[in-house]
């Protein structure tokens, strides 16, 4: 499907130089002379290769429609992460390499959204947020306000994020998957 520029987004997945490319940063550029463009940052899905390019916003790209499916995943084994179709039941594992930072918000029973092409697995959507509990912190300052600066936290999946000084060890946090930032307590 035919896209103008100004319409890409992070994690489509684009036909660029006769590859399959996943975009992992897209943003929209006014200098002050000249036209605007769409600086968009792509990581091919064949070998992981990375690439960016400008386009002008009125362009045309070609957008490749994916088959979504819902699994949930299982576990880790090694650089493997196995993951359940929920409708069939049926098994398989995906590598680290396709996960890329999204290993650090799986648990297991978390449901995500694999993506295909032509049968291919080529990318994994996780949900919007996820419940992690926090391993290591700083213990909280006496006289600490939520205004106050933020502290490092170690989550339970190895996710290193800020988190309020008020945050403290064995707290469940909730956690922005798209950034990895700290949205708020989990209740």
């Amino acid at each position: 499907m035919k896209i103008k520029a100004s319409q890409i987004r992070k994690g489509n997945i684009l036909s660029y130089k006769n590859d399959l490319c996943r975009v992992t940063e897209a943003t929209h550029v006014t200098p002050g002379k000249g036209p605007a463009m769409m600086q968009v940052k792509m990581k091919r899905l064949s070998d992981g290769t990375k690439a960016e390019h400008r386009f002008r916003p009125e362009d045309s790209v070609e957008k490749i429609s994916l088959i979504v499916r819902e699994y949930q995943y299982l576990y880790q084994d090694g650089d493997h992460f196995y993951f359940m179709d929920l409708e069939t039941y049926e098994q398989m594992h995906l590598h680290r390499d396709m996960l890329d930072e999204g290993v650090y918000y799986l648990l297991p029973e978390t449901v995500v959204q694999i993506q295909f092409n032509e049968g291919d697995p080529v990318g994994v959507e996780l949900p919007a947020s996820v419940e992690l509990r926090v391993v290591a912190t700083e213990p909280a300052l006496k006289g600490a306000t939520v205004t106050s600066s933020y502290k490092p936290a170690t989550m339970e999946t190895g996710l290193v994020t800020q988190v309020p000084p008020f945050i403290e060890e064995g707290e469940l946090v909730r956690i922005d998957t798209r950034d990895g930032r700290y949205l708020d307590r989990a209740k």
